[in-house]
């Protein structure tokens, strides 16, 4: 599971509004607000809540729990890779290919 702090942590890594978040992972403006106004753990029905999770890790977020290995410790998200977001179009799709030059 991940957390409000997590989700917001992870958005502002990949530069994304709550707008853009939901696109990507086909979800409404609605419930990613929700989602982020959570208290500790991030709650939403199993669907949302994969669509989520697996839009930001597609997107480039590893996320990091309180027993995984990390110099400090305690829960985090990092960025494994920069990725380009594909249109409009292709991510309510469900896709993830990189933008092409114009």
């Amino acid at each position: 599971m991940i957390t409000a702090d997590q989700l917001r942590a992870a958005r502002a890594l990949l530069g994304l509004d709550q707008r853009q978040l939901s696109e990507l992972a086909c979800l409404s403006v609605p419930t990613i607000q929700r989602m982020e106004a959570s208290s500790g753990v991030v709650r939403g029905n199993v669907d949302s809540l994969t669509k989520l999770i697996n839009a930001l890790v597609i997107a480039g977020i590893a996320f990091i729990g309180d027993n995984d290995t990390s110099h400090q410790g305690g829960r985090g998200v990092r960025l494994t890779k920069p990725r380009a977001f594909a249109s409009d179009r292709e991510s309510r799709a469900g896709k993830f290919a990189p933008m092409r030059a114009a």
